[in-house]
């Protein structure tokens, strides 16, 4: 049987597993550990990583409004918080188990100013042309095709025309043998350092399908010019993570 036909013989068991409430339920399930495992599949990356597509937003004393969109457990705040030091803050996750235990760090890092809402990017109730910034990591993947021109569409109606946006999601390296050494990964050591740590190896088995299924940002970058947002693509790490950062035209 070939790699993509196990994969799609692990999906069809599932229920469509891009439907908000099946994405939902696997991160709150996730939550209490999501972000230590974050940074063990990326092999220690994923910190590197966010420091870099947060990079993409320049720095400004000026008093902006930014929005960390699919927050998690509010791992870029810090970075955020450093680079627009006098801005008014908000973040935004569906999963309410991810809200919820990212409301300390809210605390102690914004001391209460954090606007953390739980709500659907998809259904959003954000005001139009509001934000400054916008930033999103590891969150691409778990959207389809429709879901992605969706996205789009609203990143444009929120931004303020000249906002500035940032997105990275861990991808398939385009080197053949790093791609294989780097499926066999995510796909067998992560899920048994699950089952290990965790009891549970079916939900990080899932990440490395979601990846295999997302490859890179081509298609991203595509939709998101389709809606008139200047784009441009990033690599990181020889494709182990990409991205894409841009603004609103």
């Amino acid at each position: 049987m070939s790699k993509a036909n196990k994969i799609e013989k692990v999906v069809s068991h599932h229920d469509n597993i891009y439907e908000p409430a099946f994405v939902k339920k696997m991160f709150n399930r996730m939550s209490s550990s999501y972000e230590r495992m974050n940074y063990i599949t990326s092999f220690g990356f994923s910190i590197r990583w966010r420091r870099q597509f947060l990079e993409k937003l320049g720095k400004s004393n000026q008093h902006l409004h930014v929005i960390d969109l699919l927050s998690g457990l509010g791992e870029n705040w810090t970075f955020l918080k450093r680079n627009f030091p006098n801005s008014t803050f908000y973040a935004l996750d569906f999963s309410d188990k991810m809200v919820s235990r990212s409301s300390n760090k809210s605390k102690k890092l914004f001391a209460g100013g954090l606007n953390l809402l739980c709500e659907n990017i998809l259904q959003n109730k954000l005001e139009s042309n509001h934000f400054d910034i916008i930033s999103c990591a590891y969150g691409l993947k778990t959207f389809n095709e429709q879901q992605l021109e969706v996205l789009a569409s609203e990143i444009h109606r929120i931004l303020k025309p000249g906002g500035k946006f940032s997105f990275v999601e861990v991808s398939k390296p385009s080197k053949k043998l790093l791609c294989t050494l780097y499926g066999f990964y995510l796909g067998k050591v992560i899920p048994l350092l699950g089952k290990i740590f965790l009891g549970n190896p079916h939900d990080y088995k899932m990440l490395w399908i979601y990846t295999e299924k997302y490859g890179n940002s081509d298609l991203v970058k595509r939709i998101f010019e389709q809606n008139n947002l200047t784009v441009t693509q990033e690599k990181y790490f020889f494709g182990c993570a990409t991205g894409i950062s841009g603004r609103k035209r």
